[in-house]
């Protein structure tokens, strides 16, 4: 817009513009930008780290199983300086844990084959060709931390392969780190496979997606899950096809997501992501000119605590709460203002009305936000700018489908990289 465009405003759109212009950037307060893209030094109501005054020291626990005892046992008084038997009665007093990891190096195993002539009838014999000949030197507990350091850790095939080197004294080649990744995804599919029946078969299934870069184009890392599976899938686009693809048709009870348009329509009943909007009616609230905001702020409130004691409540409590919410919600969608940033929270708000407290219809198995989605999101959104994405189609969904097992598995209270060392075996 240059000068000429200005001169053709009116004066009404001149400051409109102007109000526009002064309006303060989102936060992850206020809006649902990630907290990565906030201005650290400029955060408010900062707080200076460490323990705070009366907090309750935590020591390391001891281990269940030391590997070596070492008794240390007075040898002299130190009143009168005379030496102390080794056969006297002795009491514990202390245990004290010393713990260091020994040095780790490769395990090396030499296949030898030998040959030789038959003592009856002279043909040559030869031993049989041992499996190692024909497939990979690297033994699977190698496989294993590479999948756990690469999709856990954050680590990229060029740190990978120097911390092998640096770490343990293995050369590994770039390549063969990513041969192993190949070598292994027929095992992690498996299982990514078992968890999406279990996906298509729940109840109640919440969703959410963030950015990734695949191939160089911008692509998407999506999350769907249930009580008892968690599945991720990569792919292009961001559209609703993903979700009728993944669920494969089946319905289910209660979708729980954002507000995003894709998202929409997957199950019979839909919850909306509570927390969005609230981070929406924060940034109304600080930059707008009205009242309204602040008593959605207040309506969430209420929303909030009842989702956070909806289980300890009784049938009726729970109907009779989910009424005076429903009431006081229709008196603020129906209030007049005259702020814009009040005018759209209310608009955005409308829209997603029947959305925000099927939570109660559900007590203790649907929740209010999608939190939930976003944090299991958060290790590939880490990836994302450690690594800056996948070169191509094949490392995404392979990298997909080991989260998929993982993440499935912790739901049980299972070790991750356990996980990935019993889907090798």
């Amino acid at each position: 817009m240059d000068r000429t465009d200005l001169q053709r405003l009116s004066k009404d759109e001149l400051i409109e513009l102007v109000l526009q212009l002064q309006r303060p950037d989102k936060t992850s307060r206020n809006s649902s930008k990630p907290p990565s893209t906030d201005k650290k030094e400029k955060r408010e109501n900062s707080r200076p780290g460490g323990a705070k005054v009366g907090h309750e020291p935590h020591n390391r626990r001891l281990a269940d199983n030391p590997d070596e005892f070492r008794d240390h046992r007075p040898t002299r008084c130190d009143r009168c300086g005379g030496s102390v038997s080794p056969d006297a009665d002795m009491e514990l007093i202390g245990e004290y844990d010393e713990i260091e990891i020994p040095p780790v190096k490769p395990y090396v195993v030499r296949h030898r084959r030998f040959a030789c002539r038959c003592a009856h009838c002279g043909v040559g014999v030869k031993a049989p060709v041992p499996a190692v000949a024909t497939t990979t030197p690297f033994g699977r507990r190698i496989h294993a931390l590479a999948i756990y350091l690469k999709g856990f850790q954050a680590l990229s095939y060029e740190r990978l392969r120097f911390l092998f080197r640096d770490a343990f004294g293995l050369i590994v080649s770039e390549g063969a780190l990513m041969n192993m990744f190949i070598r292994s995804h027929a095992g992690f599919k498996i299982e990514a496979d078992k968890a999406k029946a279990i996906l298509r078969e729940a109840k109640i299934v919440a969703s959410d997606e963030t950015g990734v870069r695949i191939e160089g184009t911008n692509s998407y890392h999506w999350v769907f899950h249930c009580k008892d599976a968690v599945v991720h899938q990569p792919d292009y686009s961001r559209a609703a096809r993903v979700v009728e693809e993944t669920m494969s048709d089946h319905v289910p009870k209660v979708w729980l997501s954002d507000r995003y348009s894709a998202q929409q329509k997957h199950g019979a009943a839909h919850q909306t992501c509570l927390a969005h909007l609230a981070r929406d009616t924060a940034f109304a609230l600080e930059h707008g000119s009205d009242d309204l905001p602040l008593r959605f702020k207040l309506w969430f409130g209420k929303a909030f605590d009842l989702a956070r004691d909806i289980a300890s409540f009784k049938a009726s409590t729970i109907a009779s709460k989910k009424r005076a919410l429903e009431k006081h919600l229709a008196i603020l969608l129906a209030a007049a203002t005259g702020c814009d940033l009040a005018r759209e929270l209310q608009a955005k708000i409308r829209r997603a009305q029947n959305q925000l407290l099927t939570f109660c219809d559900y007590p203790g198995e649907v929740e209010a936000t999608n939190n939930g989605s976003e944090r299991k999101l958060r290790p590939s959104v880490i990836q994302r700018k450690v690594t800056n994405g996948y070169r191509a189609m094949w490392a995404a969904k392979a990298e997909a489908d080991v989260r998929t097992t993982v993440d499935t598995a912790r739901l049980n209270g299972a070790n991750p990289f356990q996980t990935i060392l019993d889907t090798l075996a």
